[in-house]
C-alpha cells in the first residue's frame, strides 16, 4: 500500500498565505514557508514532557517538543494541535482543552540531509498529571518519553556540550521554559 503524500500550505516570509499547496517534502526541499503546531506538555511538578525522536526522522534520536507536526492543507491550528497529540501520544483532547501561547518563527536547516525547514509554528501547553507509561507512542516517529525538571532543563540548553542531544530551537525552548513557569506560579 503507497503513502498518500501529506500536502501543506504554503506562506509566504511574513506568514500569508500564498494559495500554493505543496507536499511536505517538497517544502522542506525548497525551503518553502508553512506552519506547525507544538503542544508542550508539563506537569504540577514544574517538568516538560520530552519527546526522544525516532531513528527514521530529520533529527534522529534527539529530545524535541512532547508533541509536534505539520498543519494540513485548509486544517485549522487547533484541530492539527489536537490530532498531533492523539497520534503521537495517544492523549485525546478536543481543541479548546489546549491553550495555544504564541507563534514562533523557526528556520533549522541540515545540509546533509537536504532539510530546509521553514515554519510558523503554533505553540500550544497542556497540563497532564497523568502517568506517562501509559501513553501510547507513535514508534515511527517517537522512540521514548520523558520528563525534565524545568531547572535541569534549562541548565542542559545552556551546556554547549548536553544541549547537543536537543533539536536546535534554542530561542522556542526559552519562550517556553519562561511561560511554563509564569503557569506554575
Amino acid at each position: 500500500m503507497v503513502k498518500m503524500e501529506e500536502f501543506i500550505d504554503i506562506l509566504d516570509k511574513d506568514g500569508k498565505f500564498t494559495g500554493i499547496k505543496n507536499t511536505k517534502k517538497e517544502a522542506h526541499t525548497k525551503g518553502l514557508w508553512h506552519t506547525s503546531v507544538s503542544v508542550w506538555i508539563f506537569n504540577s511538578k514544574g517538568e516538560i514532557l520530552m519527546q526522544k525522536r525516532a531513528r527514521l526522522m530529520h533529527f534522529p534520536r534527539f529530545w524535541d517538543t512532547s508533541s509536534s507536526g505539520h498543519i494540513s492543507a485548509g486544517e485549522i491550528p487547533e484541530h492539527a494541535a489536537s490530532r498531533e497529540l492523539k497520534e503521537e501520544l495517544g492523549i485525546n483532547k478536543a481543541p479548546h482543552e489546549l491553550r495555544k501561547i504564541g507563534i514562533t518563527k523557526e528556520i533549522l536547516i541540515r545540509k546533509e540531509e537536504n532539510f530546509n525547514n521553514y515554519e510558523f509554528v503554533h505553540n500550544f501547553i497542556l497540563r497532564y498529571d497523568a502517568d506517562i507509561k501509559k501513553l501510547k507512542l507513535q514508534k515511527e516517529e517517537i522512540e521514548k518519553v520523558k520528563f525534565i525538571n524545568v531547572d535541569d532543563f534549562e541548565k542542559e540548553l545552556n551546556n554547549p556540550e548536553k544541549s547537543k542531544k536537543y533539536v536546535p530551537h534554542k530561542e522556542i525552548y526559552d519562550f517556553i521554559i519562561k511561560t511554563i513557569r509564569e503557569e506554575l506560579r
